[in-house]
Formats: C-alpha cells, structure tokens, sequence
C-alpha cells in the first residue's frame, strides 16, 4: 500500500473513531488530530499483537479474543494519546461499534497486503 493509502486508511479511521465517540458514551476523542493519533496508535498496537500472537488474538481476528482485545488496545491507548478518555464500558461499546462498522468498511492488515488473490490450498 502507498503512502497516500495509508493516509487514506488513517483519516477514515479517524472519521470512524469520532463518529464512534458521538455515539458511544464513556469513550471521548477531542478532535481530529486526537482520533487521528488513536488511530496510528490503535494500528501500531493491533499490527505488534498479530505480529507476535497472529490473526486469532487481534482486533482483526474474529471471535470473541479478538473482540476483547480490541477493546483492550482501545482502553489503553487513552494513556498514549492526549484529549481521549475512555471507561473500561466505553471501551467496550467502542470496539462492538468500531466491528460493527468494519463490516461495512473494510480495512485490510498489513500482514494482507502481500496476498495476490490466489487462494489458500491448505
């Protein structure tokens, strides 16, 4: 993925973080720039967790260890990035909105970005 994709990917994912804290109560994002940086971390944090657990533990991974961990990565990024706060409640609220709209907008890992499109022949 290019450069612009990747800005591309972050400043949906922005949209979506300050779209979520709108609507869910106990998680607040103070800005753009604050949603933005969530965003980085939140993927920093969710590519180093697939990176040593693999895609069953991670945000992007299905089930309900994925979905905790998400919630998770959330909550904890509040001490890395200044303007959120979130509750352990609103985290959670958080990463079931934050799932719930990836099904529509689908954002790929970066583990996926190298597949050609040929299926798996396990």
């Amino acid at each position: 993925m290019h450069l612009l994709g990747h800005l591309v990917r972050f400043i949906v994912s922005a949209l979506v973080l300050m779209f979520v804290s709108w609507l869910v109560p106990g998680f607040q994002v103070g800005g753009f720039w604050s949603a933005f940086f969530l965003a980085l971390v939140i993927a920093i944090a969710a590519w180093i967790i697939e990176g040593i657990f693999g895609k069953q533990i991670t945000p992007f991974g299905r089930g309900i260890v994925g979905f905790l961990v998400s919630a998770l990565v959330i909550w904890a990024a509040q001490f890395v990035v200044s303007n959120v706060t979130t509750s352990i409640i609103g985290a959670i609220l958080a990463a079931l909105v934050i799932g719930i709209i990836d099904l529509f907008i689908p954002v790929k890992t970066p583990f996926e970005q190298g597949i050609t499109g040929r299926e798996d022949r396990r």
